[in-house]
């Protein structure tokens, strides 16, 4: 892979910011002291980095893509209400245990595939609220 600069400023926006965010969000953030950054450059370039193992591309709700610059083996956890993404960070007895569960029924397991779906706890407090109200 060649160096670009904008590739390089599209990195960094993602090392500084730990929320998973997507293409529009870094694009948004970047455009103002970029002005020649386009959305289509973003998508291209954080694709290309997910794509060669630099980042890794996380689902989000719906049909949202979100990136982490994040590479280590760890799970994801997606709030149902509010839509963050957090990192979760698991044993590694856990990875093996469920790549064994996964080797017998003939599947693979993506590095940082496992996703976990709830609410997270600021949205547990704001319903624990609405309830008491």
């Amino acid at each position: 892979m060649r160096y670009s600069k904008q590739r390089e400023i599209i990195l960094n926006a993602l090392k500084s910011n730990p929320i998973h965010p997507t293409a529009d969000y870094v694009y948004n953030s970047l455009k103002k002291d970029n002005p020649s950054l386009s959305l289509g450059t973003v998508y291209r370039n954080l694709n290309l980095l997910s794509d060669i193992g630099v980042i890794r591309k996380i689902r989000g709700m719906g049909n949202s893509e979100h990136f982490d610059y994040n590479t280590h083996n760890h799970a994801h956890f997606i709030c149902a209400k509010c839509s963050r993404i957090f990192d979760i960070d698991i044993d590694g007895n856990f990875y093996e245990i469920l790549n064994l569960i996964a080797k017998k029924n003939g599947l693979d397991i993506e590095p940082g595939g496992l996703v976990l779906k709830g609410m997270c706890k600021n949205c547990k407090k704001d319903k624990n609220k609405e309830r008491k109200q």
